[in-house]
C-alpha cells in the first residue's frame, strides 16, 4: 500500500466551513506509561516532542459532536482568544494530517487529527504551536 501513516491534508479539505475550539489545550495520556496515580504526558512518536490536544467543533451544519486535534511541541500550544461575544475561537490548523484507523468498539472507520500549529481564522502566518512564532504574531496583530 502506497499511504501508510498519516497523511497530509489541506484545512479546507477537512473543514470546509471552518473549524472552533472549545475549551483549552490539554495534555494527551500515555495510556503505556501512566498509571492511576501517575500521570505521563504522551510524545510524538517522529519527535519526540509533548503531544497535547484540542477539542474541536466543525462549523459544517451537518457536523455531529466534536472533535479532537492532536498538536505536539516542547510547550504548550496557545489558542487565540475568542472574539467579543463568541464562546468558541474560530482557528485554523497548519500541518493537519490524517490517520485513519478502526475503531475497535463498533469497527467503524474513524479518523485521528494531528496538526503542526493552531493560528487564529483568516491570519496567515499567526501559528500558535508553542514554537517561537512571536514575530509572525506580532506582524499579525
Amino acid at each position: 500500500m502506497a499511504v501508510q501513516g498519516p497523511f497530509k491534508v489541506a484545512f479546507g479539505d477537512v473543514f470546509p466551513f471552518g473549524a472552533f475550539v472549545k475549551g483549552g489545550v490539554e495534555p494527551v495520556r500515555d495510556f503505556d506509561r501512566s498509571t492511576r496515580e501517575n500521570f505521563v504526558q504522551a510524545r510524538d512518536k517522529d519527535s519526540g516532542e509533548l503531544v497535547w490536544a484540542v477539542e474541536v467543533l466543525d462549523a459544517d451544519p451537518e457536523s455531529k459532536g466534536t472533535f479532537k486535534v492532536k498538536l505536539s511541541g516542547p510547550v504548550q500550544p496557545v489558542v487565540p482568544e475568542a472574539p467579543a461575544g463568541f464562546p468558541f475561537v474560530p482557528v485554523e490548523f497548519e500541518g493537519l494530517a490524517v490517520t485513519p484507523y478502526v475503531n475497535s468498539g463498533n469497527g467503524r472507520l474513524a479518523y485521528s487529527l494531528k496538526a503542526g500549529a493552531v493560528r487564529p481564522a483568516g491570519i496567515k502566518g499567526a501559528s500558535r504551536s508553542g514554537k517561537d512564532n512571536g514575530a509572525a504574531a506580532k506582524d499579525a496583530a
